[in-house]
């Protein structure tokens, strides 16, 4: 079987949500599994509401996630070949001139509802002869163009759904160029994955019927079409749908939280497919739990109180090696035995700030007891320290006031740390080292 080649085609009109990072995350894995090529398209034959800016943040939010595409390019640079595709279709009498109006043909699908028909393009500009159509053009009326649907049904075995058939006299003979010499997404689309080779199109579920319309028209223009999958959608928690307008659950929002990449890589992969969600060490697991064919139906929800947890989960897991260039670039040092001592306290990164800043001081300890913290204070064994002196420590404090439990562990951890949780102090003791240790347990700011 030859190396897939996929691509991931978005629309530089606002910033990527999470839906559409699992529409790009799916297309990666399936290219890398296979040693294959991962094209990114920006669909910016939108002038109006394409912007540079975005078409930045799409690459940045994509080289978040790990994703580095082989190729890059844009549709605006490549209209030419949109051009000829129209003039092969308009000589073969599948693209046609239609000269309707919006409010005409709104008009015209509510009479067509009103009379229990479909509200399906009647193909009226088909009847025209060249003097109507010229008539026409000297009112100042510019063509819109219509593909010409064969009416049959068209079948396909979708990489996720199986067995799909889309009747084509169900659907409107497509608009693939507005009045203003414009391109709908259809075309060059088409053209597009016919020029690249593209050998399988994964996207979301809203665009099987699409798929119908593409593969006619993937003929019409001499190529075969490519194995096409449509997985389901994300919706938020609450059941709503994605929108890049709106700014839900946006990969740059995701980044700004101080998320991990794999972690939300993981959870927009897996959530909605027979997989349990489970954090990830790499993309590479993360290909080899992907199968197609194992992604769900039915809409599946990503919950950001889910996406945290996994996050924390993730965390306890990385090793120092991961995360080491991160943690200096927020003024974090310690190495590896601090890393080892924090890490499963942490729900982001830059959780680890705040116990850089408890083990480097200076901080203001709470101070329940003096006196009790003060004999503490007084039966700190000399350094050095390992793992083991906080229990010896205790155990020594324990026997000489006769505190144990809550009563004897809570006043240590306020006096140390100024909170009532955290990491084993059998780890962060050490790393306070004696000095600060004293200083904390006799109510200084250490």
């Amino acid at each position: 079987m030859s190396a897939p080649i996929v691509r991931f085609a978005p629309s530089p009109t606002g910033l990527l949500h999470i839906g559409n990072a699992r529409t790009a995350l799916i297309n990666w894995l399936v290219a890398k599994r296979g040693g294959g090529t991962f094209v990114l398209r920006l669909d910016d034959t939108d002038v109006a509401r394409s912007r540079a800016e975005f078409a930045e943040a799409i690459a940045d939010d994509l080289a978040w996630l790990g994703i580095r595409p082989d190729r890059t390019l844009r549709q605006s640079e490549r209209l030419h070949l949109y051009d000829a595709a129209v003039e092969k279709l308009v000589a073969q009498g599948r693209l046609y001139p239609c000269y309707e109006t919006p409010d005409e043909l709104e008009r015209r699908r509510k009479r067509q509802l009103a009379r229990g028909l479909p509200p399906v393009y009647d193909r009226a500009a088909l009847k025209l002869g060249a003097e109507e159509r010229a008539r026409l053009e000297a009112q100042g009326r510019r063509p819109h163009w219509r593909f010409l649907l064969d009416h049959r049904t068209v079948a396909w075995r979708d990489l996720v759904r199986g067995e799909c058939h889309v009747d084509c006299a169900s659907l409107s003979d497509p608009v693939l160029r507005r009045e203003d010499g414009t391109y709908l997404y259809t075309l060059p689309s088409v053209v597009d994955d016919l020029d690249l080779g593209i050998t399988q199109v994964i996207r979301g579920e809203d665009h099987v019927t699409n798929t119908a319309v593409q593969i006619q028209l993937f003929e019409a223009l001499g190529g075969t079409a490519p194995a096409f999958g449509h997985h389901n959608l994300l919706t938020t928690a609450s059941g709503e749908g994605l929108s890049k307008r709106l700014g839900h659950l946006s990969l740059k929002g995701l980044r700004e939280t101080g998320l991990e990449p794999l972690a939300v890589a993981a959870l927009a992969v897996l959530v909605g497919s027979a997989e349990a969600v489970r954090p990830v060490l790499s993309l590479d697991e993360l290909a080899s739990l992907l199968d197609l064919a194992h992604i769900s139906r039915a809409p599946a929800k990503f919950d950001e109180a889910e996406l945290v947890a996994l996050n924390a989960r993730l965390l306890h897991m990385l090793p120092l090696s991961a995360v080491r260039d991160r943690l200096a670039a927020l003024g974090v040092e310690g190495g590896d035995a601090f890393w080892l001592a924090v890490r499963g306290n942490l729900e982001r990164l830059t959780d680890a700030v705040e116990w850089w800043r408890v083990v480097e001081g200076p901080i203001d300890p709470v101070i329940e007891n003096h006196a009790f913290t003060a004999q503490a204070a007084d039966l700190l064994p000399p350094e050095p320290w390992n793992a083991t002196t906080w229990k010896e420590w205790t155990e020594a404090v324990k026997s000489v006031t006769g505190a144990k439990g809550r009563d004897l562990f809570m006043p240590l951890r306020f006096a140390l740390t100024a909170r009532d949780h955290g990491p084993e102090l059998a780890a962060l003791l050490p790393l306070i080292g004696g000095a600060k240790a004293c200083a904390r347990l006799r109510g200084e700011r250490a």
